[in-house]
């Protein structure tokens, strides 16, 4: 009789049927006659039962043997069973073990945070960081399939580069033959580029800042999903960026419903979540600021307590716009009715998840290019190729980057941005 391969996730596709299932022992228990078998494969878990009359029978003694993670293929009939998860359950005929596993380091109690991040290579097979990497997957897809939507073309950016988009305080050096490199901080002067010849791009990787930050929010390598488009103002591009979010979290609520089920997180305050976002200035948000008592001084960059309690004058994210010029990068246009500002939007999630995008209209006058590349003590031949930009066909354009993990985090309620990455890299964690 045929036993066809089918993962978890198929079996309700076969029920009544006699399949194979490849996976791993994610936990076991026995009563009298019956042995229970949790068994996991990377798409799903499945509880499989197996009974024998005789309580001492080969079959038994075999499974007796298995331990947590042992590796295993069994061979049974799908049943229906609505109490199930999935709604099926395996009535298991046999098995072969592939592999005892030794005592798991991981057992099913707390363990500290220390405990497990050298074991992060493990540590993703638990529930837990399965729910919220399956999440971080579903954003990913939702992300493309929205810019594709809007008729962005994903155009790949270097991960080399030879000169700063952020600063040069955040920059990893490293030796590209006879001459100096960075990793990327940002794809977007590339972006630029690539708007002005494909009119709406995006580019989707890695990211590196050499932030020596401890907080719960920071990565020193992260991922960026960062869209730029051509003739777009800063308030189109803020219109692009809320409908954005709320495709992202609307679509990803309905794919991943059982992945916020295992987390337990109460997503009404997501489900609620509709566009426009609220709007207001860099100023406004000083004055919130003062009202609470902060003690970060006008003109200042915000720090993640400042986000937390400017967003918590919200229902969902909100909207701060018109940064002062000293705080942000060398490209951002000047704001018209105010020379010390530029047309530049954070978005702050609610919950105190704080920055998830950060854009701006992009400065596209040369002459105004050069002289704020200067006033930032940077090297003109650097960006030779980038003024290049606004002597041949210059246009007003704009565009963000979002920061994938914290979106992760937001929509999954984590407290720790390393949970949102399977191999987080901070400033005292470069192992596994």
């Amino acid at each position: 009789m045929s036993r066809p391969w089918v993962t978890v996730d198929r079996l309700k596709d076969h029920i009544g049927e006699t399949v194979e299932l490849r996976g791993w022992v994610y936990n076991t228990r026995s009563s009298g006659k019956i042995r229970f078998l949790i068994l996991r494969d990377g798409s799903g878990i499945v509880q499989a039962i197996l009974y024998s009359a005789d309580k001492n029978s080969p079959l038994f003694q075999r499974f007796d043997t298995l331990t947590m993670e042992s590796s295993v293929v069994i061979w049974g009939k799908v049943k229906e069973e609505p109490r199930a998860p999935g709604g099926v359950e395996m009535e298991m005929e046999d098995f072969e073990i592939v592999q005892v596993s030794p005592e798991y380091p991981i057992q099913k109690k707390e363990h500290t945070t220390s405990f497990l991040m050298p074991l992060r290579h493990l540590w993703i097979r638990s529930q837990k960081q399965y729910a919220i990497l399956k999440v971080r997957e579903i954003v990913v897809w939702k992300v493309r399939e929205f810019l594709r939507n809007e008729g962005f073309l994903l155009v790949d950016t270097p991960i080399l580069t030879p000169s700063s988009c952020e600063g040069t305080t955040s920059l990893f050096q490293t030796q590209y033959f006879d001459e100096k490199a960075y990793l990327s901080q940002s794809g977007q002067l590339y972006n630029e580029a690539n708007a002005m010849a494909f009119g709406k791009v995006y580019c989707f990787g890695p990211t590196f800042r050499a932030e020596k930050s401890k907080t719960r929010r920071h990565l020193i390598e992260f991922w960026m999903v960062e869209p730029e488009a051509a003739y777009y103002n800063f308030e189109e591009m803020m219109g692009v960026a809320e409908r954005f979010i709320e495709y992202i979290v609307q679509e990803t609520l309905k794919e991943g419903k059982e992945y916020f089920q295992i987390l337990e997180r109460d997503t009404s305050s997501l489900e609620k979540l509709k566009t426009p976002f609220p709007r207001i200035t860099y100023k406004d948000a000083f004055k919130i600021l003062r009202e609470e008592n902060s003690e970060t001084p006008d003109g200042e960059d915000f720090g993640g307590t400042d986000e937390t309690v400017i967003s918590n004058r919200f229902d969902g994210p909100v909207f701060v716009t018109r940064f002062p010029a000293k705080i942000k990068a060398f490209y951002m246009q000047p704001d018209p009715e105010d020379a010390e500002a530029t047309l530049s939007f954070d978005l702050l999630a609610p919950e105190g998840y704080g920055e998830i995008i950060g854009g701006s209209e992009r400065i596209h006058d040369y002459d105004l290019l050069v002289k704020k590349i200067h006033e930032h003590g940077y090297s003109e031949d650097d960006y030779r190729w980038y003024l290049d930009l606004r002597k041949y066909g210059s246009v007003p354009h704009s565009g963000f980057g979002m920061g994938l993990e914290r979106m992760v985090c937001w929509l999954t309620g984590i407290h720790h941005i390393r949970e949102a990455i399977p191999y987080p890299r901070t400033l005292n964690n470069l192992y596994p």
